[in-house]
Formats: structure tokens, sequence, C-alpha cells
């Protein structure tokens, strides 16, 4: 399929030298879901530092703007994306395409980032920003022959330290892939308004996430409820989470286990999940966002795998997160043992306990 972008512009008065020190205005393209943004944290901080006094501009999917809006630390500002034929994350806009680089361009970067994937489609994208300098992933056989910064895609390394790779290329320091997830009062503000979420403020509770965006990715219902039994006989509370479209998964669970259990799942945002998440004793949950967000919360988790790789998408704290793998599926027992092992290292006064409750800020 021919792209729809053109080539990437070329500017002949360029020097060729690349000087950090003269980017005042720098574009990150990463038109991505959740997960794939809170992997991309540590590549963002490390830009941040690299650039203190840069503006920095998140180009993403038209949802992230409240991910940039959480992260203000780390970006100025942020303009949605319209999408892209060749990209699958959401329907193309085709018709706002031209207005979209018409505004990339007036905004006259000095650094365009493409952090999205090994550039085979999205080179060409971020090339139609019109920066002085463009810098990103390529393919080994697709390398730019013009004066870009641009490094071969390691596709089989973790996320967070590929991105960091990137920015490591541009020259910034890259000694912190720590994870992060900052709550706000209005996460827990919001958390207060969620009826079924009161009676758990006091009492122990392990949450379990059976959603994912890809259904190939979901641990089948009647486990995850198998693993809630079992958690419950234990004596901890039972909390189901997911977005509004997630209640027939949950439901599934709910209506599978036993023990009683608290359904969560609701039109929550990110954030007022993140606040029921901080306060629990454990995570379980599918390879998704939701796992990254227990990351940067320092909740411990168990994360089930067995249709992506671990090795790119797990937490890096294996300490604090365990992720079971197995392609031919996970069975409760081995997920169970592994939760009650966290728990235990992880309990409240326990030498391995280093995450206090989070509340709501003051």
């Amino acid at each position: 399929m021919k792209s729809a972008f053109g080539a990437p512009r070329r500017d002949e008065n360029d020097t060729g030298a690349f000087a950090a020190g003269a980017c005042r205005e720098v574009a990150v393209f990463r038109a991505l879901q959740l997960g794939d943004l809170l992997c991309a944290v540590p590549a963002l901080r490390a830009l941040r530092r690299g650039f203190p006094h840069a503006r920095i501009t998140l180009v993403g999917l038209p949802w992230a703007r409240r991910f940039a809006a959480r992260f203000t630390r780390y970006i100025d500002d942020f303009v949605a994306f319209p999408g892209a034929p060749e990209l699958p994350e959401q329907s193309a806009d085709v018709a706002a395409l031209p207005a979209f680089f018409t505004d990339m361009r007036a905004r006259r970067f000095d650094l365009a980032v493409q952090m999205h994937g090994d550039g085979t489609h999205t080179n060409a994208i971020v090339g139609r920003f019109g920066a002085r300098w463009n810098a990103g992933f390529t393919r080994p056989d697709r390398a730019p022959s013009d004066r870009r910064l641009f490094v071969g895609y390691p596709a089989r390394m973790h996320d967070v330290r590929r991105n960091l790779r990137l920015v490591k290329a541009i020259g910034m320091p890259v000694d912190d892939e720590s994870p992060e997830f900052p709550l706000s009062r209005g996460d827990f503000e919001e958390l207060a308004t969620l009826r079924s979420a009161q009676t758990l403020l006091d009492r122990p509770y392990v949450c379990l996430h059976p959603g994912a965006r890809n259904p190939a990715k979901r641990w089948p219902a009647e486990r995850f409820a198998r693993l809630g039994d079992a958690l419950h006989a234990r004596g901890y509370d039972v909390v189901l989470t997911g977005c509004d479209a997630e209640r027939p998964i949950t439901h599934a669970v709910a209506s599978a286990m036993r023990a009683p259990c608290v359904d969560t799942a609701s039109p929550i945002s990110v954030g007022g999940l993140a606040a029921l998440l901080a306060g629990a004793r454990l995570l379980v949950t599918n390879d998704t966002g939701v796992s990254h967000v227990a990351a940067g919360l320092r909740l411990p988790s168990v994360v089930v795998f067995f249709a992506t790789d671990p090795a790119q998408w797990a937490p890096l704290d294996r300490t604090l997160h365990h992720a079971i793998y197995d392609p031919a599926g996970v069975d409760v027992d081995r997920v169970l043992g592994h939760a009650l092992a966290l728990l235990a290292a992880h309990a409240p006064g326990s030498g391995g306990n280093e995450r206090r409750r989070r509340r709501s800020p003051r």
C-alpha cells in the first residue's frame, strides 16, 4: 500500500550536525495504548533531563491527552494524531491529515523523535513534521541515507530498554529504568464515587484484572474465578477490576466464583482504577496496561503471559512482579503459588514490604 504521507521532508539548509543545546521544540510520536506509553516514561524522563528547557510535545492517540496531563513533569503539550491507514491502533481520519501536518510544520520542531515501532510506516509520518532533525527506530534493511539520528529496531529487547536505547543514541543520560504512575487528589475523589469499592478501604484485598484489549491475552474467566476462591479462603477480599467494556468479563468471573467478590468494572478512568489498586495487597492480571500501572505504583503483581513475550513486556522488577509464561496455558495452582509468595514477602510489617499504602494526597 502506498503511504498516505509521501516522502519525509529534507531540509537542504540543515548543517547535518545535531546540537542538543539548540533544541527548544521537541516532538515525540508514540500513537499507542496505555501500557506502551507507560513503558516510554523512563525515556520521556531521560529526554526531559537532556532537554530541561525544551518544550516537549507528545503526539499520540486522542485518549493520551489524559496521559500527557498526568505526566506534566516530562510533557509540556499534546497533539492528537488522526490515525493512518497503515497503523491499526485507531480508524484513520484521512481527511484530517493535511491540517494535522500543517499544524506540525507550523510548530517548527527542532527535533522529532519517532518512538513508535520499527519505522516501516512511522518514519514517513514523523518526517512530515518538518523538524530540523529527525530521530527514531529503523529496520536494518531500511537505514536512512540522509542526515538523521536513527538506530536499528531491537525487536526482542524489553520495551523500556528499547526506548531508552533510542534516547541514548540522541545523547541523553539513560541510567533510570524505574516506572512511574503519579496519583492525584482527583483520582481518589473519583474512587470515592465508586460505591462498590467503599467497603474495601480498611480491609485487605487483592485485585484480579481478567480483561485485556486483545482477547488472545485473556486468561480464562473460570481460572480467575478459581484463583479468587482460593485467595478468599485465605482471608482476602477479592476485587474484580475493569473498564466499562470489560463488565461481561468480570461478570463471568463473579458468576463462576463460589466466594463473594466485589465487581468494580465501570466507566472509571485509569486514574480512578490506579487509586483502587494503590490500596490493594496484590494484583493478578493479564498482560495489559494495568500491569504497568501496578509497576508504577510498586504494587506486587502476578502477570499471566501465554500470547506475548514477557521478556519484552513484563515489569522489569522481577522481585515485586512475577511473570508467568506458558504458551500452552497457565494453571491456577501455579499462579496461586506466586500470589501467596508475593503476599507473604510484601505483607505489612514484613522485611520485604517497601511499598507504603497510598492514600489521597493532602
